[in-house]
């Protein structure tokens, strides 16, 4: 490329940049979206250098009242887009001037070629800013370049003007974002997305530092919307073979919606590769940035062919006075120039460059002229004006943006479908300042698109499931017919095709067959050996072997890790299988432990002692011969047992110890009549010093190990239904613990075994069918198994396969279990009545003591009074006879 600029007004006729291509950059010349005057000139360069000197000189010599600012310009002038930005910014200076003549202030641009490298763009900054003393510096392009330029504009005070759109920027308050920030765009990608209800995105990037930023970028922004990305594509720019590759890779995947963000001439052999193998067809939905849009002009007519009916979002220059007058001063001036060039659009980069040189010469002007000290970066932050691309203003250190332009590409080039309006929280509409009608909800708020393959509207469930005219690939596991209400895997003898049925087979044909998929299903049977899992199934998921599994697949944690399951179609948790209850005369004893009868009698018999000790001495009722008082004492203790006592108390010490027993008989005999009702309804089991059956091959044993507190039960394995009703009819196990279906299958084949499942625990997540991580049919199968269980279809397959069950389950399945009633809950109530009856017994044998004590020494002190009686009589009398 040969660059020639004539800024000055004595140069008029060439007051527009001209831009030549020579036959040896044919590229270049395709890739122009400016004005291209095509020649075969190879004496430009000296012309270029001349005619730039020659226009300092003018400038200078014309008044020598302008102060001169230095302002650096780092970029590439060997690429394409950093010849843009220089003519762009070169024509805006000369053009601002122009219109601004009373301007005491004039830029010089100071330029520095980096060729492409972003250490030379570190150390052309280093010389602008220690040599030149730049008070601002325009560039880099690159977002390599701008990264190097990040610290060294802190360091340096001076604004520096970049045009990468790497978010970044943000991170340096001296770094001001010219270029529109790509990420902005995200947002509407995954509204999009989002608005065609498609759950999963494959994303395809370049394999550079900047392209696995943006895809970060963009997985947070589908996230936001609950969008899976399924694979994030990292494509080299050099390696064809690794393109082939990875697009071969792609067309295995079942996800159909691509989100690129390449360079457009990546884009290109991508989109080449994928019509190749029939990935632009129909059911397709292909979204391509900004990167790419932005540049769709310069794209070659076969890259256009490949890429037809994709959409994409593109940067929105409103239509105004100012942009159509430059661009016809563009048309008219190279026509009279050079008639036979052929004139195209105005370049994105190059408005972005235009409108950049304005903000910076205000804010040089008013820093220079004003009275008031200011720093040119604060200037800048204050600039707003509108500019060829629309209102300039700079917020958080960036151009803003409000509007996206949506376009599709159709024919040989593209065409507008709406728009994308971010600054009303973002909507599409498909005219800008018009609400949407009613009618647009059909097209999301845009235009009829034009998808791959010609259709106007994407057909989510042939996208999401297109197999090329493959089957999905369905393994069930072939462990035999350990339970075939469950699973049943059936051959055709004609056509040598399996499949599948039971609870879990059903379940599975009336939830796809819901879907109404034009996709066929190969059910391909996975034979037992010795030590197979079921987790070796979902390894052969997760390792895409397969597309699906169906089957009694305990869905986990861990597994779910590796594969994504649908919703539950069974109970949660494990139930517990026990042998009915007992039949004897005596189970009205089984209430109360031994120790317990024992214990009771014998209060029975103490409290009996206690009241007979204190009572029979005052009270009539408890005296008469030893054989009625041991009768009555007997009758009037076990009749508290029902209340039934009817021998009047006459001490209140009797009356308080009777109190405190009946309390203790008021406890027991409400829990022996619970126990009691419990026993009569269910076997009762207790998970001590008795044995425990799991099925061998169940996936949840060592679930139910972990959740279940089994004491000191000892664990048995049982490996089939008929193990199950064998090992409980003989007594080998009091119990089996499994999974609530397989429990309703042992007891829907063996209707009349007297068995009942007693109790449940959630202690497991039920089973579910697994898909490959991604696959857009876990999220719809588990859409239908809701359905089926809301609509009743569930538990109609459920009564087919495992109807008995229905009249044997517990109404309350969270109930616990009862449990014998041993002493030990009841040592603290005999301990209070035991200290009672004690306590009374002591306190009555002491008033006993002390009333006999106090009746003997009365007899004494009779005694002693009569003696002394005696004695004064004897005396007496002695003394009349001696008188």
């Amino acid at each position: 490329m040969r660059i020639l600029v004539a800024g000055s007004k004595r140069l008029h006729y060439l007051s527009s940049l001209v831009i030549y291509s020579v036959p040896d950059e044919p590229k270049a010349a395709e890739n122009l979206n400016f004005v291209l005057p095509m020649t075969n000139c190879k004496s430009f360069p000296f012309l270029i250098l001349l005619l730039l000197t020659f226009q300092s000189l003018l400038t200078a010599h014309e008044d020598p009242s302008y102060k001169d600012i230095q302002v650096g310009v780092i970029l590439d002038m060997d690429s394409w887009v950093g010849k843009v930005f220089y003519t762009c910014i070169t024509m805006a200076i000369s053009d601002f001037y122009t219109a601004n003549p009373h301007y005491r202030t004039r830029i010089v641009f100071k330029t520095r070629d980096t060729n492409g490298e972003p250490l030379r763009a570190l150390s052309a900054a280093l010389d602008l800013l220690e040599n030149i003393e730049v008070q601002a510096i325009i560039g880099p392009e690159s977002t390599a370049e701008a990264r190097f330029l990040e610290v060294l504009g802190d360091k340096a005070n001076i604004p520096i003007l970049s045009f990468s759109t790497s978010p970044f920027l943000n991170q340096n308050p001296y770094l001001l974002g010219i270029s529109q920030d790509e990420t902005t765009q995200f947002k509407g990608i995954a509204a999009m997305v989002e608005s065609f209800k498609a759950k999963n995105v494959i994303l395809i990037c370049e394999n550079t530092a900047n392209g696995r930023e943006m895809a970060t970028y963009m997985v947070s922004a589908f996230q936001e919307k609950n969008i899976h990305v399924t694979y994030t594509s990292l494509v080299s720019t050099s390696a064809n073979h690794e393109i082939k590759e990875e697009i071969l890779k792609l067309q295995t995947m079942q996800g159909k919606v691509f989100v690129m963000h390449t360079p457009p001439s990546l884009a290109s052999d991508i989109f080449s590769r994928a019509k190749e193998l029939g990935m632009m067809g129909e059911g397709y939905m292909w979204i391509i940035t900004i990167k790419i849009a932005n540049f769709l002009d310069s794209v070659d007519a076969e890259a256009i062919k490949s890429m037809q009916g994709a959409v994409g979002f593109r940067s929105y220059f409103p239509a105004s006075r100012k942009l159509n007058n430059f661009v016809a001063k563009w048309r008219k001036e190279h026509y009279y120039l050079i008639p036979f060039m052929e004139v195209k659009e105005v370049d994105y980069n190059g408005i972005w460059a235009y409108d950049a040189v304005y903000p910076l010469a205000m804010a040089v002007e008013k820093v220079q002229t004003s009275s008031i000290r200011a720093s040119l970066l604060d200037e800048m932050l204050r600039v707003n004006f509108h500019g060829l691309g629309g209102e300039f203003k700079l917020m958080n250190r960036r151009t803003i943006s409000k509007v996206m332009e949506v376009v599709n590409v159709i024919g040989k080039g593209d065409r507008r479908v709406g728009f994308w309006m971010m600054v009303t929280g973002g909507e599409f509409v498909k005219e800008i300042g018009k609400t949407n009608s009613s009618s647009s909800s059909s097209n999301h708020g845009l235009e009829t698109i034009i998808w791959p393959g010609g259709a106007t509207s994407v057909n989510q469930k042939l996208r999401m499931l297109q197999m090329n005219g493959k089957k999905l690939k369905i393994l069930v596991p072939d462990f035999g017919t350990i339970f075939p209400n469950l699973l049943q895997l059936t051959v055709d003898p004609k056509t040598n095709l399996s499949y599948v049925s039971g609870y879990c087979g059903d379940v599975f044909n009336a939830a796809f067959n819901a879907l109404d998929y034009e996709v066929g299903v190969e059910i391909i049977p996975l034979p037992y050996k010795d030590g197979m899992t079921y987790n070796d199934l979902i390894d052969k998921i997760a390792l895409k072997e397969y597309d699906a599994a169906v089957g009694d697949i305990s869905i986990t944690t861990n597994r779910s890790l590796y594969v994504d399951f649908t919703l539950p179609f069974t109970d949660l948790g494990t139930g517990t299988i026990a042998r009915n209850a007992k039949k004897s005369i005596w189970i009205f004893l089984d209430p109360l432990s031994t120790d317990l009868w024992i214990t009771s009698g014998c209060f029975f018999l103490f409290l009996g002692f206690v009241i007979w000790f204190i009572e029979h001495r005052t009270n009539e009722e408890f005296q008469g011969s030893a054989k009625q008082q041991v009768e009555t004492t007997i009758w009037f203790a076990f009749s508290t047992l029902v209340y039934a006592h009817r021998e009047k108390l006459q001490s209140n010490l009797s009356r308080f110890v009777v109190t405190v027993w009946v309390f203790v008989v008021l406890v027991l005999t409400s829990s022996y009549t619970a126990t009691l009702s419990s026993l009569l309804t269910v076997q009762q089991i207790g998970m001590k010093e008795m044995s425990i059956g799991f099925l061998g091959v169940s996936p949840s044993v060592g679930v139910v190990f972990n959740n279940v507190n089994l004491g000191g039960a000892k664990i048995e394995n049982l490996y089939t239904p008929e193990a199950y009703v064998k090992a409980l009819t003989s007594g080998g196990v009091n119990a089996i613990i499994d999974d609530i279906l397989y429990i309703k299958a042992v007891l829907a084949m063996y209707p009349a075994s007297g068995f009942s499942l007693i109790s449940t625990a959630s202690t497991t997540n039920g089973f579910g069918f697994a898909f490959q991580k991604g696959s857009p049919l876990a999220g719809e199968m588990s859409t239908q198994i809701a359905k089926m269980r809301e609509d009743g279809t569930l538990k109609a397959l459920e009564d087919k396969w495992l109807k008995r069950q229905s009249a044997l389950m517990s109404k309350d399945f969270s109930s616990p279990s009862p449990k014998f009633l041993s002493l030990y809950g009841f040592q603290g109530l005999f301990l209070i009545s035991g200290v009672t009856m004690a306590f009374a017994l002591l306190l009555s044998m002491v008033r006993i003591i002390r009333e006999k004590l106090h009746v003997k020494i009365k007899i004494q002190i009779w005694r002693y009074i009569l003696r002394r009686s005696s004695e004064i009589h004897a005396q007496d009398s002695d003394a009349e006879s001696s008188v």
